[in-house]
C-alpha cells in the first residue's frame, strides 16, 4: 500500500504574484524556495515546513475570489474550502493573530475546537486559511473517532481502507514506465539564470 508522508505541495493561483509573495513570504513568514517563469505565466513555492510547499501559479487574467466563511455551506460548483497551517503552539496563534491585524486583514478570534485551537483569515487572493496548533493529549490520528450522529455508510466501517473495493492492480511492465520532461527541471540543467545564485 501506498504511504503517503504528508502534502507535497499545495497549487493555488494568484493574478498578482507580488501582493502574494508579500503574504506568504514577508507577513507569514514562508521562504521562497522555487521559481519558475516564462512570458504570461509564473510558478512559485513556498516553504510550508520541512517536505510541504505551497505552490502558486501567476496568470494576469485571475481575480481574487469572494471570500467564504471557512466551513460555512455553500452551493453550486465547489471544489474547495479551506487549508489549515501546522503551527506548534498557541503562543504562534496569537503572533499570526498580531501581523494579520496590523498588516490590516480580517483575522478570527482563536477558536477551540477540542483536538486543535484555530485562528481564521484569507489570503489576498481571498484564498480561505486557517492555522491551528494541536491540542496536548489529544491526538486523532492515533485515537480516530466518529461523533456523527448519522455516519454514512462507508464510514460506519472504520478508519482503515479497504482498498478489495477497487480493482487489484500489479507493477507495470518496465518498458511502460517513463517518466517524461516537464516544467521545473530548469531547477537541474543548469541553463537558465539563478537569480539568488552568490556569485
Amino acid at each position: 500500500m501506498v504511504k503517503f508522508n504528508g502534502v507535497n505541495h499545495l497549487a493555488m493561483a494568484t493574478g498578482d504574484m507580488d501582493r502574494t509573495i508579500s503574504f506568504w513570504r514577508d507577513l507569514l513568514g514562508m521562504r521562497l524556495v522555487a521559481g519558475l517563469g516564462k512570458p504570461g505565466a509564473r510558478q512559485y513555492f513556498f516553504e510550508i515546513s520541512e517536505g510541504s510547499l505551497l505552490g502558486f501559479f501567476e496568470w494576469k487574467t485571475v481575480e481574487p475570489v469572494q471570500e467564504k466563511d471557512h466551513g460555512y455551506p455553500a452551493s453550486g460548483p465547489l471544489v474547495f474550502d479551506h487549508v489549515s497551517f501546522g503551527v506548534s503552539s498557541d503562543e504562534d496563534l496569537w503572533d499570526l493573530m498580531d501581523k494579520l491585524d496590523a498588516a490590516g486583514f480580517w483575522v478570527s478570534e482563536i477558536i477551540d475546537h477540542g483536538f486543535i485551537h484555530s485562528l481564521y483569515s484569507f489570503d489576498p487572493n481571498g484564498i480561505a486559511i486557517e492555522f491551528s496548533s494541536n491540542v496536548e493529549g489529544v491526538d486523532l490520528r492515533r485515537a480516530p473517532m466518529m461523533l456523527d450522529s448519522e455516519p454514512t455508510h462507508l464510514s460506519q466501517e472504520g478508519p482503515e481502507p479497504h482498498p478489495e473495493r477497487w480493482p487489484r492492480v500489479g507493477p507495470g511492465a518496465p518498458e511502460d514506465r517513463s517518466i517524461y520532461p516537464g516544467e521545473g527541471l530548469e531547477f537541474v540543467q543548469g541553463k537558465k539564470k539563478n537569480w539568488w545564485a552568490k556569485p
